[in-house]
């Protein structure tokens, strides 16, 4: 099937079969350093901001910030990416990501709001690279186990992402003892986290995924004959809708979950929780929201991309209603709500990522991927501002339901989708 050399060089072209699992370990080691990294903004970026500002109509702020953030950055990497392949792209955006963790610390220090949110947008080019490196997972994977190999990537953040924001406390007491706010510590481990991911990738990401993905791709094309028009045409129709639904499948769940997940720890922190408490209840949630991949993969390759996209609409119905109804000292049911809430955002996160990766060609797989990365930015983004409002304006449980029934437009778009088919 693959060529064992290409038609301009004696050089032999990399098994896949073999490079896979090698890139697999990389790309895993990685999303572990990085998860660590991306659940600070998440623990204390918006108790950050409302202790600068005084004000729980602005805490969503931060979390627009980082997102609007990693919405550039999923351009950048993307671009980067489709130039010169996964490894230097990923490798910057981490490092980006560090600086804005150094940036938080200092902003922290002077006590200076506006150095804080220029921070936090550059910061969120972790978060932005955390989701791209998926992508990576998938360039060498066969088509009928792409989801799974996504999920590889996927899983490997939950170690970071859940000790993360458990580190709270000893990273509160450390940053003090430096003489940086209590609240800044989780930024001192971010900045390491992302700096170390960086370094990883740079050294041991080798042969590039994508790029060897296309060498591949140009030495079978080279000895198959042409391919039939027709068939062209067709798959090309195919992959504009298949872009559409993988990218209104993340948008939809990306907005519902960083709403919701944003005000969370405010909600906790204005019924006399702990940073600690909040810190469990989002590393709970971070848990949930990559700790199944392997499971949802699976279910992804083996039923089907369009069941598993509605399951994630339904999940994060029944996580908005209980996050609605739940009282507001109880940890437990908070705990149980945010999991549906990161448990939904998985199954939209690796359907969606299978849809495009199935109907993109390679020839512009990164670029395309980056953009939509940038969509699912921008609707995080504007869930994490609007988040803020909606609970100054009504409450927390009116943001949780509302997100819950913005979650179920996602059945007629899969429903439309699967007819057409």
């Amino acid at each position: 099937m693959t060529s064992t050399a290409s038609t301009s060089t004696t050089a032999p072209i990399p098994d896949p079969a073999e490079v896979q699992p090698r890139i697999l370990r990389v790309l895993v080691a990685s999303q572990v350093l990085s998860g660590a990294g991306l659940a600070a903004g998440v623990t204390v970026g918006a108790l950050l901001a409302q202790d600068m500002l005084g004000s729980t109509s602005l805490a969503g702020l931060p979390s627009a910030l980082f997102t609007a953030g990693s919405a550039l950055t999923a351009v950048t990497v993307g671009r980067i990416s489709q130039a010169r392949g996964r490894r230097p792209g990923l490798a910057a955006g981490y490092l980006t990501g560090a600086i804005g963790s150094a940036g938080v610390i200092t902003a922290a220090v002077l006590d200076n709001p506006v150095l804080l949110f220029i921070a936090l947008f550059v910061y969120g080019a972790g978060t932005a690279t955390n989701l791209q490196a998926r992508y990576a997972g998938a360039d060498l994977a066969p088509p009928g186990h792409r989801a799974r190999a996504v999920s590889t990537v996927l899983v490997a953040t939950t170690l970071g992402g859940v000790a993360g924001p458990n580190l709270a406390a000893p990273a509160g007491t450390l940053a003090e003892r430096l003489g940086i706010p209590h609240l800044a510590g989780l930024f001192v481990i971010s900045g390491a986290a992302y700096a170390l991911a960086a370094l990883v990738l740079a050294l041991w990401l080798r042969p590039d995924p994508l790029l060897l993905a296309r060498t591949i791709a140009q030495a079978e094309e080279a000895d198959a004959a042409a391919k039939p028009a027709d068939a062209e045409a067709a798959d090309t129709t195919e992959g504009r809708g298949g872009v559409v639904l993988g990218a209104l499948v993340m948008i939809l769940t990306q907005l519902v979950m960083v709403a919701v997940m944003t005000m969370t720890p405010v909600h906790m922190h204005d019924h006399g929780h702990s940073t600690a408490a909040s810190g469990l209840v989002i590393g709970i949630h971070i848990g949930a929201m990559y700790l199944p991949s392997p499971l949802t993969g699976w279910l992804v390759d083996r039923h089907g991309r369009m069941k598993i996209a509605a399951a994630s609409g339904i999940t994060l119905l029944a996580a908005g209603i209980l996050a609605a109804a739940a009282p507001g000292d109880s940890v437990l049911l908070l705990a149980l709500a945010l999991a549906l809430l990161g448990l939904g955002w998985n199954f939209g996160l690796v359907s969606g990522t299978a849809i495009i990766t199935d109907t993109v060609p390679l020839a512009t797989r990164a670029k395309t991927q980056g953009l939509v990365d940038v969509s699912i930015a921008i609707a995080g983004a504007t869930g994490g501002m609007a988040s803020g409002l909606v609970v100054a304006a009504t409450s927390y449980p009116g943001l949780a339901l509302t997100g819950g029934a913005l979650s179920l437009a996602l059945l007629p778009a899969v429903a439309a989708t699967a007819y057409r088919r």
